[in-house]
């Protein structure tokens, strides 16, 4: 499960997460991305399962990288705890997704492959997707 290894804090505030993906919202690895079309936290866990579904459809051809990190810390009390006595222990993290923001991309496969995969993994993740080619993508030649 994705975590980084420390971090300066042990618990983060919510904060709100609102407007467009300022970075991270173009295609800068593969051919072939999905690309989040709201506001959403996505856990590590949902990270990993669509980091799953997409090299197994791919058969572990070509290449994919994963653009997000889940790296803020997600607190939660015990069922059955009265309000007050400070903040939640740690449960999990989350990496914070705004419009327009780069999930997942793709390289050295087919059109089909990847749009597959891609359509695959995004199931996994709680945000509405919009899958992504690159302009110069060569769409002829596709033998990749």
């Amino acid at each position: 499960m994705l975590q980084p290894k420390k971090t300066k804090f042990r618990r983060a505030q919510k904060g709100r997460a609102k407007g467009n993906a300022q970075r991270g919202n173009q295609l800068t690895f593969g051919s072939f991305g999905i690309k989040s079309l709201e506001t959403r936290w996505i856990t590590g866990r949902q990270i990993e399962a669509a980091r799953i579904a997409v090299t197994r459809y791919m058969q572990r051809q070509g290449q994919v990288w994963v653009r997000i990190f889940p790296d803020k810390p997600i607190t939660k009390k015990p069922a059955d705890v009265r309000m007050g006595k400070g903040k939640g222990n740690p449960e999990g993290f989350v990496a914070p997704v705004t419009p327009g923001r780069m999930i997942f991309e793709v390289e050295g496969v087919p059109f089909e492959v990847a749009k597959e995969a891609l359509r695959l993994g995004a199931q996994k993740l709680p945000v509405t997707t919009k899958f992504v080619v690159r302009r110069d993508y060569d769409m002829q030649n596709q033998n990749a």
